[in-house]
């Protein structure tokens, strides 16, 4: 199963922007699903987007659609979340996730290795 780190976490105004990113080693990147989680305070965690390592096509719930674009750097075996707009409600730890490597997707039950996670904070 890959290792994963995130970094890029911080505290930012309601409306601004942070980008997180996660660095995987252990295992095949370019042909592992990546995705990130996010657990807020009190919550369960809950899936937030993904990309498969095959296909063009990325994943997002509906409250960030819009505002959060997930990419990836195969050279770099690492994966970014790109957060725009921020609200308070986006306050959470966002976590990296892999899938099981060469998987095609299917949702993110796919998804078996979580990074540590960082901390995102947004104030008023």
């Amino acid at each position: 199963q890959a290792q994963l780190v995130e970094s890029g976490g911080g505290l930012v105004q309601a409306g601004g922007s942070l980008r997180v990113s996660c660095a995987a080693s252990g295992g095949t990147f370019s042909r592992t699903d990546m995705g990130w989680f996010r657990q807020a305070p009190g919550k369960e965690r809950e899936f937030v987007t993904a990309i498969p390592w095959a296909g063009v096509r990325k994943y997002y719930i509906d409250s960030v659609k819009g505002r959060f674009t997930i990419s990836r750097d195969n050279a770099k075996n690492t994966v970014y979340l790109q957060m725009n707009s921020l609200k308070l409600e986006d306050t959470a730890v966002y976590y990296c996730a892999a899938a099981r490597e060469g998987y095609w997707y299917t949702g993110p039950d796919d998804f078996v290795s979580w990074g540590q996670g960082t901390q995102v904070t947004v104030s008023s």
